[in-house]
């Protein structure tokens, strides 16, 4: 069985990772080099929207107004105490009644700021779901079935974020026309396989043109496209002109650290440069075939999968599935072990951040009674992993810049 140290070490490369790209460290550092000696007003979105605000007030200190700082439930804990900031946590994956609260109090915020004052908007993965202003006749029962049909369908994030941004009154830059000209800057963590700043947090403040929200090639059923006949006409260019986005750090940045901290341990590193995407049961058996079959050493992956849900589904996210597959191709394969985790710190709508697999684990699991194959058809790996000891829990990491995947091959 892979040693316990083994295990120990894959986790420490993992803190090494997500160090790299902590939103409070990101931030922070961006405004050492580019410091800000006006009074601003600052906008924190996503699920690390409170690490980044925690970064942002220590640099801009008094030149802080006031902030507004909207994460999902759970994830605005270590918000620092300050009256200038106003607090609001909503639902995520699916947006809910406070998703819109949250957007009422953002344009409230942004209306009540002087003229030419200097917005700073921090933006990271989530906020799709986490702030929303519908159009008329929308309302929050039709954008949570659309959403659930969307978490459900298998379709990469890519296509699910331009259904959204077609359904939405602030999303594919509308947000910008309600800035009014007041100058903008935009600073983001990307969650997406393109880092497109179109793409992260649906693009609230980046121009699109209509072939950016092209439907094309997406198989919807009728109901969907009936609500496509609300959108929201997209803003003029001259909306922009004062915006300046800046991309902190993406799944690349945590990848490139994660291979300097694994050389530094004396292991051989293989670094994909390419996000991964596609099925995630697919992905998790291919990873592990490569472990096996590979030289000793580390092996790096990032990227985003996605598991076509039944009716029904257990316990588990996209990590814990490719997990729970890989586990099956390991199995019986003492020397290896593959760690598979979401960067925010949540693997689907469980409070697990993923899991790390062994050649042990599939014989673990059974020892308990479970079997591993129903597992994965029912979409229920987190069942399986967590009677295996395999588990992984983080809590909110600070971050968000999609999945990483490690292997390890000991010998």
């Amino acid at each position: 069985m892979a040693t316990t140290e083994s295990r120990k070490e894959l986790l420490s490369l993992l803190v090494t990772a997500l160090d790299a790209v902590s939103g409070e460290a990101v931030v922070r550092r961006y405004f050492e080099r580019h410091p800000i000696s006006r009074s601003c007003y600052l906008v924190a979105i996503g699920k690390a929207a409170a690490a980044m605000t925690t970064g942002a007030v220590a640099a801009l200190a008094s030149n802080l107004r006031r902030g507004l700082v909207i994460t999902k439930y759970g994830h605005g804990a270590g918000l620092p105490h300050d009256h200038r900031l106003q607090l609001i946590e909503s639902g995520h994956p699916l947006p809910d009644e406070q998703s819109l609260a949250a957007g009422d109090a953002l344009l409230a915020f942004i209306a009540a700021t002087p003229a030419d004052a200097q917005l700073v908007f921090l933006i990271s993965g989530g906020a799709s779901s986490l702030v929303e202003v519908l159009p008329a006749g929308m309302d929050i029962d039709r954008l949570r079935r659309l959403n659930d049909w969307l978490l459900a369908s298998g379709l990469p994030i890519d296509a699910m974020n331009r259904v959204r941004k077609s359904i939405s009154g602030i999303k594919a830059g509308r947000l910008a026309a309600c800035l009014e000209q007041r100058p903008c800057l935009s600073l983001m963590l990307s969650d997406v396989p393109s880092d497109e700043p179109a793409v992260i947090g649906s693009g609230l403040l980046v121009p699109h043109g209509e072939s950016e929200l092209s439907l094309e090639g997406i198989d919807l059923p009728g109901w969907i496209s009936e609500l496509l006949q609300k959108q929201v006409p997209l803003p003029e260019w001259s909306a922009f002109r004062d915006i300046h986005g800046v991309l902190l750090a993406s799944n690349s940045t945590a990848r490139h650290a994660l291979a300097e901290a694994g050389k530094e341990t004396g292991h051989a590193v293989r670094l994909h440069d390419e996000n991964y995407q596609g099925d995630a049961g697919k992905l998790g058996r291919q990873f592990a075939r490569e472990v096996i079959q590979g030289e000793p050493g580390i092996r790096i992956w990032g990227g985003e999968s996605t598991v076509r849900l039944p009716a029904g589904p257990g316990r588990g996210g996209r990590n814990q599935h490719l997990a729970l597959a890989a586990a099956q191709v390991l199995a019986g394969h003492d020397d290896c072990l593959l760690l598979a985790i979401g960067t925010d710190g949540s693997d689907g709508p469980t409070e697990d951040a993923g899991a790390l697999v062994d050649g042990g684990t599939i014989a673990r699991g059974e020892g308990e009674g479970f079997d591993a194959t129903r597992a994965l058809k029912r979409a229920d790996a987190g069942t399986f992993l967590e009677a295996s000891g395999d588990l992984i829990q983080t809590g909110p990491t600070g971050t968000n810049v999609m999945d990483l995947v490690i292997g390890l091959k000991i010998t």
